[in-house]
């Protein structure tokens, strides 16, 4: 279960038991950080934690700020600056460099539009969603929080805003939503300046597990850890039952060419054929060719089984385009020096959320540029 889901659950709960509760959310990052811009926290007024803003270190005195707002009912921008190794209230010598503002916002239940239901509607849209969240680096101005959730057919939930900051949020996240990237604006309304930080959310990757082995087991339960929706198919009721494959995951039982019947494709769907069984794999391989919106393909196997397959689908005058060729990994995963299905399963996961990023897996101290993207940070101008 991903971060956000686990965030509005408790929300649910604590809504039901009347008590009271702050959301902490990082809206803008200088520098370097644990945690970047849309990691958020749930703070009860009992000081339980949901969720998390860095790795630990500003957790402490972002309790005391969060009770801080909720006893005041009105949402607060705090400035953690990580870069002082004297600051005796973050901790010294934490070696982060940044400065990471986290805005603090008490939850009305009586609000139908408080960020937490406004997350919530997030959270049931199975599509990329831009979150939009208003505040002030004036931190002694009013903070409008979390403001406007919007998809790509148009304005979804908002609170109640002047026309012309609804109209410019709304615009903005048509941007972020086609450029499929999160972003930071500036706009000048009469009552002043308004920063916005505009989160790109997008739905978790939908992995499909082709086989319902033993190996198919564990590859499924590290990506439910990871928050990824898991949908396991297999011609065998033996083995893709829900005995063997417990929590969210969707089991299928289905011959080869039925295995596309009842899964929904998108650009976050990814497969992985690993039934063990050269025919089966090579069966919805073939259903697979041409299906533009898939992004990633993984074979299970040694690449002998592989070159097979393509000799085979040419012998059948199937051509293989160079676009399908580029999204298929065979054999599947990372070159880790994986041996157990554990530590394969790892190479393989690992493998799928660097093509998701566009990202080459390479080392992190091969990097002579910053982890993250830092001119991402930068504040555009918007235009109400």
């Amino acid at each position: 279960m991903r971060e956000l889901d686990v965030i509005i659950s408790r929300y649910s709960e604590l809504k039901a038991q009347h008590i009271r509760c702050v959301l902490a959310t990082v809206v803008h990052v200088d520098g370097s950080s644990y945690r970047r811009p849309g990691a958020r926290m749930l703070v009860d007024e009992y000081g339980n934690i949901t969720g998390a803003i860095s790795g630990g270190c500003l957790e402490g005195d972002a309790l005391r700020k969060a009770l801080y707002a909720l006893d005041r009912q009105e949402n607060k921008l705090v400035t953690y600056d990580t870069s002082d190794e004297d600051d005796a209230v973050i901790g010294a010598q934490l070696g982060c460099n940044g400065i990471i503002q986290v805005l603090f916002e008490p939850i009305d239940y009586s609000d139908q539009h408080n960020p937490c239901e406004l997350l919530r509607k997030v959270i049931e849209k199975e599509v990329p969603v831009a979150i939009s969240v208003v505040f002030d680096l004036e931190q002694c101005n009013k903070q409008l929080g979390t403001a406007m959730i919007t998809n790509e057919e148009g304005h979804l939930s908002s609170k109640i805003l002047n026309a012309d900051l609804e109209e410019a949020l709304l615009l903005q996240s048509k941007k972020v939503l086609k450029k499929d990237k999160s972003c930071f604006g500036k706009m000048n309304a009469p009552e002043g300046e308004h920063h916005v930080f505009m989160e790109l959310h997008r739905p978790p990757v939908n992995l499909v597990l082709v086989g319902a082995g033993n190996d198919a087991q564990i590859l499924a339960q590290q990506a439910e850890l990871l928050g990824w929706k898991v949908t396991v198919t297999d011609g065998r009721p033996t083995h893709a039952n829900k005995e063997r494959f417990v929590g969210s995951c969707q089991v299928i039982v289905a011959k080869p060419e039925e295995t596309l019947a009842s899964i929904k494709i998108d650009q976050r769907t990814c497969f992985v054929l690993m039934s063990h069984n050269y025919n089966y794999d090579l069966a919805v391989l073939k259903l697979l060719l041409g299906k533009t919106e898939i992004p990633y393909i993984g074979i299970l196997g040694p690449l002998k089984k592989y070159e097979r397959m393509l000799n085979e689908l040419a012998d059948e005058g199937i051509e293989v385009s160079k676009e399908d060729l580029n999204k298929i990994h065979a054999p599947v995963g990372l070159e880790i020096g994986a041996e157990t299905p554990a530590e394969i399963g790892l190479s393989i996961l690992a493998e799928i959320q660097s093509v998701l990023k566009h990202k080459n897996a390479r080392p992190l101290k091969q990097k002579t540029e910053p982890i993250h993207d830092t001119t991402a940070n930068q504040f555009q101008k918007i235009t109400l």
